[in-house]
């Protein structure tokens, strides 16, 4: 069985092509990159629409099939920016239209957490789920996706890109800032968890403040990273304490973040517990995984045929 997944949840338009084994056989992409700031999601989307016939054809030449080929279409149907992810869904009706296959509709935060499960042969997981809208503390069991913790205000990846706008990095800013934070110098800077859920606006506040006090760049890197990644570190370490599991599954594209990994990892090691890691090329978002979270929500019956975009879909309502 082969499944053509669509990603277009936010500036990345990704095909991906995988089989029902899991193998990879194309992940295409291309994204939008703004002139100035983060995302404009109508330019995102006309960024989308510009790219997708040939993100299709060069994924099938990767793949080497033709579309006829393809069993299944899954699409990312939420959660996103709407004029995005309603360009992504246009798209998948015209391919199911014209190759009379089943369309699937697939959570986009799923997907990240499906694929990571997938690479890694690991079951029901704790997740710590960051990307740039999302930062989730997540319990998988027994099929269900239980939220122990979140953010309160924005996601740790949207927080990097306005810390990288601050500092005059072009979006996005993750690498950047991490290689900055490398030549960095400890500051202090707020220190935000309240229970499991975490908080990350204060501390931008604070970085704009030490950036027009003089505060080098360098040192503002190091510390926001240390700190945010604290923060992180703590209420998944909380997670394990109370849910008595031993592997953490970090999902999302700041997870490609090594220090973030280095500390994870620490923790992990001090309670006996292991952490597990999305390959680069899988860590951000993309089409492949879309596709297989197409494949287990086509076994089990479920998101088939959707009439509509859910912008807001949360994990936990799967």
């Amino acid at each position: 069985m082969l499944c053509l997944g669509i990603e277009c949840t936010a500036h990345t338009f990704g095909i991906g092509i995988v089989t029902d084994k899991g193998e990879i056989l194309a992940n295409e992409f291309s994204s939008y990159e703004p002139k100035k700031g983060g995302i404009i999601p109508n330019e995102a989307a006309e960024h989308h629409r510009k790219v997708k016939e040939d993100v299709l054809k060069s994924a099938l030449k990767k793949a080497g099939i033709e579309l006829d080929n393809i069993d299944l279409i899954a699409v990312a149907i939420g959660p996103g920016l709407p004029p995005c992810l309603l360009e992504g869904f246009k798209f998948a009706l015209e391919l199911k239209k014209k190759t009379k296959k089943p369309l699937i509709g697939v959570n986009h935060c799923q997907a990240h957490i499906e694929i990571g499960k997938l690479m890694n042969k690991i079951e029901e997981p704790i997740i710590l789920y960051c990307s740039g809208a999302n930062t989730q503390i997540i319990d998988n069991r027994e099929g269900k996706y239980y939220i122990l913790g979140e953010t309160e205000d924005i996601g740790i990846g949207n927080a990097i890109d306005k810390l990288g706008r601050l500092l005059d990095i072009p979006f996005p800013a993750g690498e950047k800032i991490e290689e900055l934070a490398k030549k960095g110098s400890w500051i202090p800077l707020p220190y935000s968890v309240k229970g499991m859920d975490v908080c990350f606006s204060g501390i931008l506040a604070e970085c704009r403040r030490k950036l027009k006090s003089g505060i080098k760049k360098e040192d503002i890197c190091f510390s926001f990273q240390e700190v945010a990644f604290s923060m992180l570190c703590e209420v998944v370490e909380r997670a394990l304490a109370f849910s008595e599991k031993d592997k953490v599954l970090i999902v999302g594209g700041v997870g490609a973040n090594q220090r973030l990994k280095e500390m994870i990892e620490i923790m992990c090691n001090e309670r006996g517990a292991r952490a597990f890691y999305v390959p680069k090329e899988l860590v951000r978002d993309n089409g492949a995984m879309i596709a297989w979270n197409g494949i287990l929500n086509y076994m089990q019956k479920k998101f088939l045929e959707p009439e509509d975009i859910n912008p807001n879909w949360r994990v936990d309502e799967i």
